[in-house]
């Protein structure tokens, strides 16, 4: 067990205290944690590189810690009415289609390395701040309006833009022979 790996389980662990915040309105601290998960993503990456401590259990936990606070936050945002739920259907739709995707292809006998693409990067970067906005407009009772229109139409342009780099990958590497 590294310490990339601890942190990033650490981070694990806070998505459901995001979570419960956010059911509870209690937004600063929601913002407090997520603001901790997400400097925790960039030290468990910088440590891992830095320090020569990537190792394969890394690999599949860091994304997955990464996905399980985001559509966590997308869809307890939605639920609550503070997001429209299209904008937590969009996003979770993404996850859903590249994980069958990638199912699929592991049962047809066919496994598909899925790779972080660059437009996979900037939808990241896109979601995880329009969420830090969100949470900090409840956190600190900022009305954003018109932020707030322009950021769902950004997520969900560039969500939509992501599952289609990730389907045309797929598309191709199941009609290779």
């Amino acid at each position: 067990m590294t310490i990339p790996n601890l942190i990033t389980i650490g981070r694990l662990i806070i998505v459901p205290l995001v979570i419960v915040m956010i059911l509870q309105e209690r937004w600063g601290l929601a913002f407090a944690l997520f603001v901790i998960a997400g400097v925790s993503d960039g030290i468990d990456g910088f440590i891992a590189r830095r320090f020569d401590m990537r190792s394969e259990l890394g690999s599949y936990i860091d994304p997955l810690a990464d996905k399980a606070l985001l559509v966590s936050i997308y869809v307890t945002l939605s639920i609550i009415g503070v997001l429209p739920g299209w904008l937590a259907i969009v996003v979770v739709s993404r996850d859903v289609m590249i994980l069958a995707a990638v199912v699929l292809s592991w049962l047809m006998a066919r496994p598909l390395q899925i790779r972080p693409l660059t437009i996979s990067k900037i939808n990241t970067f896109a979601q995880l701040g329009f969420a830090a906005l969100v949470l900090a407009a409840s956190a600190f009772r900022i009305e954003i309006g018109l932020l707030e229109d322009v950021g769902m139409v950004v997520v969900a342009v560039l969500t939509v833009a992501s599952a289609g780099a990730y389907m045309g990958m797929w598309l191709r590497h199941m009609g290779d022979k």
